[in-house]
């Protein structure tokens, strides 16, 4: 089995990219749309503050084409605040609303807050709330706390097939990834670049050098593709510096076809 890799970035509406990226002169709200012709798949951070209206999803939605995929960020509300306790209602509106994406809807990524420790009690919350979550979506849970990954909690996972997201980030020990890769836990995979070094203000170039780094997470992807359907994988800024650029080496890496900027460029005229 080969899987299907879908790479991206965290968010698109980045006014630096516009130049490095973006054709000069792209607006705010054409950026979805050219986005959607270099990549097939976006993660919207934008969701964890906010359950977006119906008429942006629906907007979002007819901006791409149909094999387009959104994973989004479960709301704060489920994840800091109530801190997976109490949150079937909030959930129920943020799926009746996702769910205008239709086909287009990927991964829900429920992000937990690092105040969330694997002591015995929050193992019976996290427990209750997975065994809670529809079948009907597919849902991966990051953990921001390095004491939650053992094999009682992959296994509680595994059980309600809930991906556990991968991710390269300070709260996380890099050298994890490989091992955690060989036993996923959904029939797809979830990856996450952050970063892990200093704080990055410039997005529209390349400042730090990860070739090590994304030497190590092409072999982590090479083990999924045996092993799960599909890769859903999103780069920050912080990463490198500039996303986009981060998502395009990756594919590159990883043998899928990139489209250069200035392929992009080229097709300015349609503005």
């Amino acid at each position: 089995m080969s899987a299907t890799i879908l790479l991206g970035t965290q968010g698109w509406k980045v006014r630096a990219w516009v130049g490095p990226f973006y054709p000069h002169g792209t607006k705010a709200g054409q950026m979805l749309e050219v986005y959607s012709r270099a990549f097939p798949s976006v993660e919207v951070g934008s969701s964890a503050f906010a359950i977006p209206a119906g008429p942006v999803v629906e907007d979002w939605s007819a901006q791409v084409p149909s094999d387009f995929r959104f994973a989004l960020k479960v709301p704060q509300q489920v994840t800091h605040e109530r801190q997976l306790t109490d949150t079937e209602r909030i959930v129920r509106r943020f799926l009746d609303r996702v769910s205008l994406l239709g086909e287009r809807l990927g991964p829900l990524l429920v992000q937990l807050s690092p105040s969330f420790r694997p002591t015995e009690e929050n193992q019976a919350v996290l427990e209750a709330f997975c065994a809670s979550l529809s079948s009907d979506y597919r849902w991966a849970i990051e953990f921001r706390h390095p004491g939650w990954m053992t094999g009682a909690t992959l296994d509680r996972l595994r059980a309600h097939k809930v991906a556990t997201a991968l991710t390269d980030a300070r709260w996380m020990p890099r050298d994890m990834m490989p091992e955690l890769a060989l036993e996923p836990t959904a029939d797809f995979a979830y990856l996450r670049w952050e970063g892990t070094g200093r704080r990055l203000t410039d997005f529209s170039k390349v400042q730090l050098e990860k070739d090590r780094e994304l030497a190590l997470w092409e072999q982590v992807v090479a083990t999924l593709a045996g092993r799960v359907s599909t890769i859903f994988g999103y780069f920050d800024d912080q990463f490198q510096g500039h996303a986009p650029h981060s998502a395009r080496s990756f594919q590159e890496l990883v043998g899928l076809e990139s489209v250069a900027p200035e392929a992009m460029r080229e097709q300015a005229e349609l503005f």
